[in-house]
């Protein structure tokens, strides 16, 4: 869903971007100034104010990643959508403590703003009470303020996927397992986003109602990470990568790419030029190309080479967000000279978590053991 978004701006390597849907809300918010009666300058004014909340919420979201950098956690990028924006980090915290700090930041954010512009609207004897946010057209600055207060209070409420839920599993895993206090904090979000359905249903409030269906989704999504990170800990990509499969050559024909696609089960082909690592034919872009191009192109023209690539060391659940944030559904396995000595596929990863899930509690040797054992 990211590719449909438009590029902004760079802060500190971290890209910020806009996805099209954020227009729905542009308009959204247009027409019902317009339908309440609103002049042109009003609409634009309220348009105005729409864009000025989300300058505060990418601000939010720049205070979770900039302190994310503080414990060497990088971000890929920050994206703006209809219901807020999402920052993804290239890994979880590895300690409750950092996830607190870096959950905290955002929400911290928004109390900053939300304080610079009380000391002035105190300064000018301008401050007005919450319900001016209610009014069309209404003081800019005691809008956003106030604003910038609701964000604190709906990102505070102990729910994933909002960071009150994130601090509340932090604070859980000082004293409980990681996993339960991630199902504690899910179960909460998930109770929370059905009582904002029925609220959203009478009367009918269609915004209300996506945040619902967003958080409901997002504390499941949130739960299901974590029991894929507590299934894969202490596995290195060592554990799941092939070593048995077909490498390319840039040089053959894409026909050689297909027949070797229906002769096995491999998916995705690392593909070399004299022995050097050139790209990924991954199985999407080979049925484009052989439909665009024909199965007589080189292999070298169609090669993607952007990709994300592991060595054998690597956690094998960091292994997996790093495939998740290329949007690749294999990589090649890298030693510490460069030697291509293995490709983890994403198929393999389900294999051996449906494996260690089964023999929970044994190393893969053990499992494999067991189940080809012989009489």
């Amino acid at each position: 869903m990211m590719r449909w978004s438009l590029k902004l701006a760079r802060v500190r390597g971290i890209l910020i971007q806009v996805h099209w849907t954020f227009l729905i809300l542009v308009t959204y918010v247009a027409i019902a100034y317009a339908s309440g009666g609103a002049n042109l300058s009003v609409v634009a004014k309220g348009v105005t104010l729409l864009l000025a909340m989300f300058g505060c919420v990418v601000l939010h979201e720049l205070g979770h990643a900039l302190t994310a950098q503080r414990f060497d956690i990088q971000t890929k990028d920050i994206t703006l959508l209809p219901i807020g924006g999402i920052a993804r980090l290239e890994r979880a915290p590895d300690e409750p403590v950092e996830e607190f700090f870096i959950a905290v930041a955002g929400p911290a954010v928004n109390v900053v703003i939300a304080g610079i512009l009380w000391v002035i609207l105190v300064a000018t004897d301008s401050l007005q009470p919450i319900r001016s946010l209610l009014d069309l057209g209404g003081p800019f600055f005691v809008q956003l303020m106030w604003i910038n207060v609701v964000l604190v209070l709906f990102n505070l409420l102990p729910a994933f996927p909002m960071d009150g839920g994130r601090i509340l599993r932090s604070l859980l895993a000082l004293r409980l397992d990681y996993g339960r206090a991630t199902s504690i904090a899910a179960r909460m979000g998930q109770a929370m986003a059905v009582v904002f359905g029925f609220v959203a249903l009478n009367p009918l409030n269609p915004f209300l109602l996506l945040i619902a269906i967003f958080v409901f989704l997002g504390a499941r999504a949130e739960a299901q990470q974590v029991r894929i990170r507590t299934t894969l800990e202490g596995l290195t990509v060592r554990d799941a990568m092939l070593t048995d499969f077909t490498v390319l050559s840039g040089a053959h024909p894409l026909g050689d790419a297909a027949n070797q696609l229906l002769a096995g089960s491999q998916q995705d082909f690392p593909v070399e030029t004299d022995n050097r690592l050139i790209g990924m034919l991954y199985r999407q872009r080979l049925v484009a190309a052989l439909k665009e191009l024909g199965s007589a192109a080189a292999i070298s023209e169609v090669v993607d080479p952007d990709y994300a690539t592991v060595s054998p060391d690597d956690s094998l659940h960091e292994a997996l967000a790093r495939l998740g944030l290329a949007r690749c559904s294999s990589a090649p396995v890298l030693d510490s000279l460069g030697q291509l000595v293995g490709l983890l596929t994403l198929g393999n990863i389900d294999e051996l978590m449906m494996l260690r899930t089964v023999f929970k509690g044994r190393d893969k040797r053990g499992m494999l053991a067991e189940i080809f054992a012989t009489d």
